[in-house]
């Protein structure tokens, strides 16, 4: 099939997603599934097969993040209900003040995502962003806009990130380089994306959280947990996280505990340390009893299964759009331009990222496209095209992307809505990150 064909398409997918979301009104697991069974006979896959494809999208993305997300609503949920949220915004409001608030929420995803995936900081974010917005008044878009272009950005551009490492370890580039370097390239990005859009957004999109994921009483000072244990219970999983890391690089890989390492820093076993540790710090250590507990988990996963439903479809739609060739048809097109590689490689990542959604996918087959140019590059950085690769896999999140779902859903925007917050932050921060890139290319 020509390539016209194969992005028309895509394009008409996506077009059907709106349509029977914002038109007919269908619940988007419904729009989702009914649009990735006909991308896939679009494309031209078996029909046999097509169905396979969507059920292993849905089981491939949920696999993870239903793991992730249902130990993170626990920790959520505990750290709302004991007031540690609340202990945890009022300190940063105090800090930076109540005007300050976005900025300081960007600061503290962008550190806190270094070491986590994307949706693990969003989980452990969002009671504390819902927190802050009810005792500032501010919106809750302004807020979170800036918490989650800071966390896609670093999702994508920093080591030791999945992706990331991945295009580094693909390219041939020195880690520590890059890390470096995507940071100074991230942070402009994750300014201007998120406090500095943010504040844009919050005028044009409105968000609606459904109300079993927030809580309406403000507890009393005297009753709060103490800021520190609160924050320790928060970070747990990402100091597990960063102790692997630290560990993998110190030792060698053959050393007789890397096993444990590994099976403790990783994300679900973390989570789960954490969320039981809550139960003792955020709950048994302030006079909770352990029904009491057993009732607040039973009641926080309610609201979340219709999310993962969604989240799951969109990961579903991603995996019959990589089952259909049509990732791997733009990239070889793309490779035919001329240009600069700089901008070669964030193009191509870019695009990708829209054709398949995922931005580890994206990046990952991105790295593969751009590796057998650098033989004809000779004066290219490999740092520098990590970097590249990194920015294009954040911009134009849309309706096949997981973390469309997960903002669009937590939030509660309408699709409109969530193209003009979190599709647009994450196509500014995209752009800048690639202007950041580009100032870095003529230093090093």
């Amino acid at each position: 099939m020509s390539v016209v064909y194969l992005l028309g398409v895509l394009i008409a997918a996506i077009a059907l997603i709106v349509f029977l979301i914002m038109k007919v009104k269908l619940q988007a697991f419904v729009a989702l599934t009914i649009s990735g069974l006909a991308l896939g006979i679009a494309a031209g896959m078996p029909l046999d097969k097509v169905a396979v494809s969507f059920q292993n999208g849905m089981g491939g993305t949920l696999g993870f993040l239903a793991t992730v997300l249902g130990l993170g609503t626990i920790l959520g949920k505990m750290l709302e209900i004991s007031g540690g949220a609340q202990r945890l915004a009022q300190t940063l409001i105090k800090s930076f003040g109540e005007r300050n608030a976005h900025w300081a929420m960007m600061i503290v995803a962008f550190i806190c995502g270094i070491p986590v995936f994307f949706q693990v900081g969003f989980v452990l974010l969002i009671p504390v962003i819902f927190s802050i917005a009810k005792q500032t008044g501010m919106s809750l878009v302004k807020i979170g806009v800036p918490v989650v272009a800071a966390l896609i950005t670093v999702h994508a551009m920093v080591p030791p990130h999945p992706a990331a490492l991945a295009v580094v370890n693909q390219l041939g580039a020195d880690i520590g380089t890059v890390i470096v370097l995507s940071l100074v390239a991230g942070l402009p990005a994750a300014i201007i994306a998120g406090p500095i859009y943010g504040g844009i957004a919050a005028k044009k999109a409105v968000a609606n959280p459904p109300a079993s994921l927030t809580i309406d009483e403000v507890i009393p000072e005297e009753k709060l947990p103490k800021f520190g244990i609160t924050l320790f219970t928060i970070l747990l999983p990402m100091l597990i996280m960063v102790a692997k890391t630290i560990l993998e690089l110190v030792f060698p890989k053959e050393a007789s505990f890397m096993p444990v390492v590994a099976f403790l820093g990783n994300p679900i076993t973390a989570l789960l340390i954490s969320a039981l540790f809550s139960y003792w710090s955020l709950g048994l250590a302030r006079g909770m009893t352990m029904d009491a507990m057993g009732k607040i988990t039973e009641e926080c996963f309610k609201p979340v299964a219709s999310i993962l439903l969604v989240i799951g479809a969109g990961g579903a739609f991603n995996q019959v759009l990589q089952d259909s060739g049509i990732g791997k048809v733009l990239g070889e097109v793309l490779t035919d331009l001329h240009m600069n590689p700089v901008i070669m490689a964030w193009l191509i990542a870019l695009i990708m990222r829209f054709a398949v959604g995922s931005t580890t996918v994206a990046m990952v087959t991105s790295a593969g496209i751009v590796l057998p140019l650098l033989a004809t590059i000779p004066d290219a950085n490999p740092a520098i095209l990590c970097l590249a690769i990194g920015a294009g896999g954040i911009g134009l999140s849309h309706v096949n992307d997981s973390g469309f779902w997960i903002v669009k859903e937590y939030f509660g925007m309408t699709l409109t809505d969530t193209f003009r917050s979190w599709t647009a932050s994450t196509t500014i921060a995209s752009v800048v990150a690639l202007v950041g890139t580009l100032a870095l290319d003529l230093v090093f």
